[in-house]
């Protein structure tokens, strides 16, 4: 299965990960998953998954807001079709 990222122009991408990676950083996230094997199950869909932690819920949000990552955003344009979520974790 080819994730949408296998279709991305290179060159928004690249820039656009240079730019998310700092602003991600700035809010105080980690990254936990960058890629790597995927194994879908049931109705799952085995694309490319980065996963990020916060301190808090409000810190992702914050982050995502960011001009910082606005302008990373603005960077990738329509570049690639993406499924982004904010999720709550527990304690």
């Amino acid at each position: 299965m080819h994730s949408s990222y296998d279709r991305a122009d290179p060159e928004k991408l690249a820039a656009y990960n240079k730019l998310a990676r700092a602003a991600v950083a700035a809010g105080g996230g980690r990254v936990l998953v960058r890629g790597g094997q995927v194994v879908a199950h049931d109705d799952g869909i085995a694309e490319r998954t980065i996963l990020i932690e916060f301190d808090s819920f409000e810190q992702a949000v914050a982050a995502r807001e960011s001009a910082a990552y606005q302008e990373a955003l603005a960077v990738l344009s329509d570049a690639v079709k993406r499924d982004f979520r904010i999720v709550e974790g527990i304690d």
